[in-house]
C-alpha cells in the first residue's frame, strides 16, 4: 500500500526530467541565450521572447522584501489578499469533503460498505481524468471562463445531492445512483477549474518583489482552511444534517461565482511583468490580466 506509492513518484521524476529550465532562473545566472531559446520554444515568436527578457531583467534588478512590501505597499497587500481568496475558494467548495469522506457519504446515500469503497476510487479516477480538461483548455478558454463554469457545475452538484438526500434515497436505485452521478459531477467541475486553476493564478498575481511570501501566504491559507473544512464536516452532518451540508457547501460555490466576477482576473496569455505593471499602477484587480 505504502510502496505503490513509488510508481507515480517515478513518473513525476521522468516528467521533470522533460522541463526546461525557468527562463528566470537561466537570466538570473547570465545565460540569456537559453534562456531566449526556451522563451521562443513558450511563445513561438522571437520578437515576444526578447521583450519578455528584457522585463524579466528589469524585475531582477529588484530587490525582494515580500514582508516589507506588504507592509509598505497597498497594492502589494491586494495581490496577497487575492491569493488567500482564491485559496480559501477552493477549500470552501467542498472538494476535500467528497475527497476524505467519500465512504461516508456513499453510505448516507444508501450504499453498502463495499460499494462505498469502490466508489471512493471511482471518485479519484474521475478526478485524475477531469484535470485533463484543463490541461487541454486553460490556454484556449482562460482562467476566469473555466472558473465559472466549474462553480456552476459545483453548485448544482452539492444541491442536487443535497435535495436527494432530503427526500431520501430509500430503496430507490435511480435517486441513489443520481446522487452518485452528481457527486461524479461535481468532482469533475472541481478537478477542471478551482484544483488546478486556483494554483495557477496564485503564482501569476504576486509581484516578483513579493511572490515568495504571496505564494507562502496564499499556501499557508489553504491547509487552514484544508483543516477547517476537514475538521467540521462530521460535525455538520450530525447537527444540521445530511442535506443541508450539501445545501450549505452549493451556496459557498454559488457565492464563489459572484467573488470571480468581482475579484479574479483573466490572465491568459499576459505576461508575468505586465499583470504586475497593471497591479501596482493599482488597476482592479479583476483588470489586472487586461
Amino acid at each position: 500500500m505504502l510502496g505503490i506509492v513509488a510508481i507515480p513518484g517515478v513518473v513525476f521524476l521522468l516528467g521533470v526530467l522533460l522541463l526546461p529550465d525557468s527562463p528566470r532562473w537561466l537570466v538570473l545566472r547570465g545565460r540569456k541565450d537559453e534562456a531566449f531559446t526556451v522563451l521562443h520554444q513558450l511563445r513561438g515568436h522571437e520578437g515576444e521572447a526578447r521583450s519578455e527578457i528584457a522585463d524579466i531583467e528589469e524585475q531582477l534588478a529588484q530587490i525582494e522584501g515580500g514582508y516589507g512590501l506588504f507592509k509598505a505597499n497597498a497594492n502589494f497587500r491586494r495581490s496577497v489578499f487575492l491569493g488567500v481568496l482564491l485559496q480559501t475558494m477552493q477549500q470552501f467548495t467542498g472538494i476535500i469533503v467528497v475527497m476524505y469522506y467519500a465512504p461516508r457519504i456513499f453510505e448516507v446515500a444508501g450504499f453498502g460498505d463495499n460499494a462505498a469503497m469502490w466508489g471512493t476510487a471511482i471518485v479519484g479516477l474521475v478526478n485524475v481524468l477531469s484535470t485533463f480538461i484543463a490541461i487541454g483548455f486553460v490556454d484556449k478558454w482562460g482562467r476566469r471562463p473555466m472558473l465559472i463554469a466549474g462553480f456552476i457545475i459545483m453548485t448544482i452538484g452539492m444541491f442536487t445531492v443535497g435535495t436527494l438526500l432530503y427526500f431520501g434515497t430509500g430503496d430507490s436505485e435511480l435517486a441513489r445512483y443520481g446522487a452518485v452521478t452528481m457527486l461524479l459531477a461535481f468532482i469533475v467541475g472541481f478537478a477542471f477549474s478551482a484544483g488546478p486553476l486556483v494554483w495557477i493564478l496564485c503564482s501569476e498575481v504576486q509581484p516578483i518583489k513579493g511572490r515568495d511570501f504571496g505564494i507562502a501566504c496564499s499556501t499557508f491559507t489553504n491547509w487552514l482552511t484544508n483543516m477547517i473544512v476537514g475538521l467540521t464536516f462530521l460535525t455538520l452532518l450530525n447537527t444540521i444534517g445530511n442535506a443541508q451540508t450539501f445545501w450549505m457547501y452549493a451556496a459557498f460555490n454559488a457565492f464563489f461565482i459572484y467573488l470571480t466576477l468581482k475579484f479574479v482576473p483573466e490572465t491568459r496569455g499576459v505576461s508575468l511583468e505586465q499583470i504586475e505593471r497593471n497591479l501596482m499602477a493599482g488597476k482592479p484587480l479583476n483588470r489586472i490580466g487586461l
